[in-house]
């Protein structure tokens, strides 16, 4: 398994990108604030409107390094990359795959069981963890409708029938989920999934999170030469990286909505690091910001065993260990795409 090498965040407004040498250069108002040698990133993410020069685009196409500027709330608004990686022949099999309904179906069948069955986990989880907890009998009976949906699933034979079945399993989940909050239930109420804008703290911390991961996931898929804006379960749309939502779907549960819930009910979050707009959405500000990329730079550090691979690695490799799998499985490698399931 590859190495996990460090994404650079870069949160501050006034900041802009440049580079010495092998080195990427922050700077803030002229002043060089921090540095880092390429070779020591394989990721730069910034939030804002921060620039590069480029003289640092280059050195990052030349290296490999994703180079990718989202917006505060998360939203991805331009990406620099190198010349496609990987095999071509290897694309031209998703592409003709992709047209393929049956192989299509088959495809987002195991994105969605594994979005749905590390969902119920989450939810048995809180359930062993929190027995004598209010709102238990909500979550129990939330994860046996999801039990349901995994047996339906099983027998679909059509894509519309699948997203239905995902649909009502993430308004099961979703629909439980302030239950999983223990404290601070007043600024951190989640009333069901909201984006764009997300309408409380809770959601806002998902959304950003989501981008996060959707950055992850959309690297891993270059890394092993497939092309993320291709996918099976997400339609393809100019402008939108398909395939690599769909790898996101199994790990939103593990990934995510854990963290989310873990930063909420250790109170490392608060009131504070959010601001509400006059329309109604909400934004966290750069200290909130801050803290959630801390956070998760932490959890893709921990280790974890695979289940598939049965080596303990990274957490922050599993995208790249799914698209390892799901680039075989195109190949003909192995039979069937396996998802990533929590223990």
């Amino acid at each position: 398994m590859r190495k996990l090498l460090n994404t650079l965040y870069v949160t501050t407004p006034e900041a802009h990108l440049g580079r010495e040498r092998e080195s990427v250069l922050v700077y803030v108002d002229d002043e060089v604030r921090f540095r880092i040698p390429i070779h020591n990133l394989e990721g730069i993410v910034t939030f804002g409107y921060t620039g590069a020069s480029p003289a640092l685009m280059h050195l990052c196409t030349s290296r490999g390094v994703a180079l990718s500027f989202l917006s505060p709330s998360g939203r991805l608004l331009a990406k620099v990359g190198g010349p496609v990686q990987g095999n071509v022949l290897l694309r031209k099999r998703q592409y003709e795959l992709s047209d393929e309904p049956a192989t299509t179906l088959e495809f987002a069948r195991s994105f969605i069981l594994g979005k749905l069955l590390n969902s119920r986990t989450v939810l048995r989880r809180f359930l062993r963890d929190h027995p004598d907890r209010e709102g238990t009998r909500e979550v129990d009976q939330a994860a046996r409708t999801i039990t349901s949906q995994v047996d339906k699933l099983l027998d679909v034979n059509s894509m519309e029938v699948l997203r239905g079945i995902e649909g009502e399993a993430a308004r099961t989940y979703y629909g439980v989920f302030n239950n999983l909050i223990l404290d601070s239930k007043e600024t951190f109420y989640f009333g069901g999934r909201s984006r764009r804008p997300p309408l409380d703290r809770t959601n806002a911390v998902l959304s950003f999170l989501y981008s996060l991961l959707a950055h992850d996931c959309s690297a891993a898929l270059e890394t092993v030469g497939l092309d993320p804006q291709v996918g099976f379960l997400h339609r393809i749309r100019p402008g939108r990286a398909s395939l690599a939502l769909d790898l996101m779907e199994e790990l939103r549960p593990y990934l995510v909505d854990r963290l989310t819930l873990s930063l909420i009910n250790t109170n490392q979050i608060d009131k504070r690091d959010f601001v509400v707009k006059e329309s109604g959405g909400v934004l966290m500000t750069d200290d909130g910001r801050k803290k959630i990329i801390n956070a998760w730079q932490t959890r893709k550090q921990q280790e974890v065993t695979h289940p598939y691979f049965e080596e303990r690695f990274e957490v922050g490799l599993i995208p790249y260990a799914q698209a390892m799998l799901l680039a075989r499985c195109i190949r003909g490698d192995i039979d069937g795409y396996p998802p990533f399931l929590m223990k």
